[in-house]
């Protein structure tokens, strides 16, 4: 009698989504606050920016889906890929599918510049970790244009990501919200990991 396979597989370790989840609240906070909390705003940046010194960190020896061996890919398999989705056909992935990992270098770069850039603006000021270096020379205004425009742009990196999501999740018949959040995907017989070699 054949053994039957698990109706779930894990995938998404407990590290790897309390990261997810909380990138998100303190990211929501830092925006929505920029103008009128500024000691909020502030402390919700260096929250976001220890976050992603987490991720960079979890990603060189967290767990096999955590790191970033397992999914960064090419630009031409994420165009390949991008090209399957439009036509509905795409293979499976049980990790991060590669556009899925093109949005997460991307949201960690321009996260990453958001942070910096905030920390260079309150440097100027004789504040934060950066003051007293080369950063705080820097243009000021410059600085807080160059902040704000990172901010939208991360902004808009998101909504891509959420839409993102949800066609994946239709294509691939998975709810990826869900997955995020129990660390676990519904079981396919098909999944292929980065390399294309079939799991």
């Amino acid at each position: 009698m054949s053994e039957q396979p698990p109706s779930t597989l894990p995938v998404w370790d407990p590290l790897l989504r309390i990261f997810h989840w909380s990138l998100v609240l303190f990211y929501l906070i830092a925006y929505l606050t920029e103008d009128d909390f500024l000691a909020l705003h502030v402390w919700a940046g260096y929250t976001v920016g220890l976050l992603i010194a987490f991720r960079l960190l979890w990603g060189l020896v967290g767990t096999r889906h955590a790191r970033f061996s397992s999914f960064v890919t090419s630009p031409k398999t994420v165009l390949d890929y991008l090209r399957g989705m439009l036509r509905f056909r795409v293979p499976h992935y049980l990790g991060h599918n590669p556009a899925a990992a093109a949005m997460v270098v991307a949201l960690l770069l321009s996260l990453a510049a958001v942070v910096f850039s905030g920390m260079t603006i309150i440097a100027a000021e004789g504040q934060g970790p950066l003051a007293g270096t080369w950063v705080a020379g820097l243009d000021a205004g410059w600085m807080e244009e160059i902040h704000e425009f990172l901010a939208n742009l991360s902004l808009l990196l998101v909504f891509l990501h959420v839409g993102g999501v949800v066609f994946s999740s239709f294509v691939e018949g998975q709810n990826l919200p869900r997955a995020m959040l129990t660390g676990r995907k519904k079981y396919r017989n098909d999944y292929v990991d980065y390399t294309g070699d079939e799991k």
